[in-house]
């Protein structure tokens, strides 16, 4: 069976047109899984919060559901990037998705049951969806040109656009459905959570073949023959790749930390003003449907502009995020969907430009347990963000949160001119070896 599997891929190889297709071919099973990951994403953060409070009772421990979903998610992270790299992306994401919707599963009986000790590990095994649902956009891009991956980033995210719209959206209706049944109302959205994330599993097991990730090395192994790699380059080429990683790596634990902390106490700053829980819905699913509607042309833009040029302008746009969301009247559903929508997009920019360049910055034969380790990294990032956005909110108020998160977002800035000095001190020695050389 190995022979034939090997036999076939020599075919595919030696055809451009295959490859091709092949890369189009996983793109859109990519797009599929991520439709239903977005959906079961989307529907438990947004009620997270609001079930802790209520079972908890309250509001310090209200950025707790996100702290345990994202905390799961980094541990998800590391494993699901763990088994991709030895197995394919195939196992490794499929393993990511069931779990989580196991975990989702868990979530609902804590609900019925009113237990807090199956609620708080539930959470914890609910996050390997949301780690599972970010790593999905890596496969995407396996198989893709240089010139072509962050577009190939934003084509998955656009995707998990339907899911991560529709879930906040049908909060009320799954906690009507829900209430039907005898189950809580908050439980509800978990429900459609634990249905997506397990189809988004079985998506991924039954078509996502021949695996991407397989494929690319299988490529690279039999170019690597043809290339010729100078041993006076080799060191200045490692530097760039373990800057580019950091680089990429910071951008998005910055965006991370700062979406998570605000969005999390959105729901609950909202219903201290009156709001009720399908106004809550509106708010995050605009949210949502910023943090990945935008992304294709997010990445055209970081593909045909820079991967530079678009972290700066995560920043930025996280900043006017935090200032409005800081400023804008508590009964304005404007004003909270406007902030709330530059929220998400900041965090697009962040995301896709860093992962461009940690995509630029690894090779397939260490990529995928590299992108497991630094999506470890973000998901912590996540997690302190919702745990300290509760505190913050108890002991000041959610203004002082939006403030706080817009002012750490200018971090960005000096991540980026950073790395610009790297790329022109690495330009220099590049320029002096060639000189060498030559002499």
């Amino acid at each position: 069976m190995a022979s034939k599997a090997i036999d076939v891929m020599n075919e595919e190889v030696d055809s451009a047109e295959n490859q091709k297709k092949i890369y189009k071919r996983t793109l859109i099973i990519v797009c599929i899984s991520q439709i239903f990951g977005g959906a079961g994403l989307a529907a438990g953060v947004t009620v997270g919060a609001l079930l802790a409070q209520q079972m908890l009772g309250s509001d310090s421990v209200t950025g707790l559901p996100a702290a345990l979903f994202t905390l799961g998610s980094a541990i998800a992270a590391l494993l699901v990037g763990r088994l991709s790299q030895r197995f394919g992306r195939r196992i490794g994401l499929t393993a990511g998705f069931i779990t989580g919707g196991f975990g989702a599963i868990g979530v609902v009986i804590a609900a019925i049951t009113n237990n807090i000790f199956i609620l708080l590990p539930s959470l914890l095994v609910y996050g390997a969806g949301t780690a599972t649902n970010l790593q999905a956009r890596y496969a995407g891009t396996d198989l893709a040109d240089k010139n072509q991956r962050a577009t190939a980033i934003s084509i998955a995210m656009v995707s998990t656009t339907f899911g991560a719209v529709a879930g906040p959206s049908l909060v009320g209706v799954m906690g009507n459905f829900a209430n039907s049944i005898g189950v809580p109302a908050l439980a509800g959205p978990f429900i459609l959570s634990s249905i997506a994330f397990i189809l988004a599993g079985l998506v991924v097991y039954i078509m996502l073949r021949p695996d991407p990730l397989i494929f690319a090395r299988f490529i690279e192994s039999n170019k690597r023959e043809n290339e010729v790699i100078e041993d006076n380059k080799s060191h200045a080429l490692e530097s760039n790749n373990k800057r580019g990683i950091v680089v990429g790596a910071s951008i998005m634990v910055l965006t991370q930390i700062v979406m998570v902390a605000i969005m999390t106490m959105t729901p609950v700053h909202m219903k201290h003003h009156g709001h009720n829980l399908s106004d809550v819905g509106v708010v995050i699913g605009f949210h949502i449907g910023s943090m990945y509607l935008p992304s294709l042309v997010t990445g055209i833009l970081v593909d045909k502009i820079g991967r530079i040029a678009m972290s700066i302008a995560a920043g930025i746009t996280l900043l006017f995020a935090g200032l409005l969301a800081a400023m804008a009247p508590s009964d304005s559903m404007v004003f909270l969907i406007i902030a709330l929508s530059l929220l998400g997009l900041g965090w697009n920019f962040g995301l896709i430009s860093g992962t461009a360049q940690i995509i630029d910055s690894t090779n397939s034969s260490t990529r995928a347990k590299t992108q497991g380790l630094i999506d470890v990294f973000i998901a912590l990032a996540g997690a302190t963000g919702g745990a300290m956005s509760g505190m913050v909110v108890a002991n000041s108020s959610y203004a002082t949160l939006a403030l706080a998160g817009g002012t750490l977002s200018l971090l960005l800035i000096p991540v980026v001119i950073w790395s610009r000095y790297g790329k022109k001190e690495k330009d220099v020695s590049n320029l002096y070896n060639d000189k060498q050389v030559e002499s």
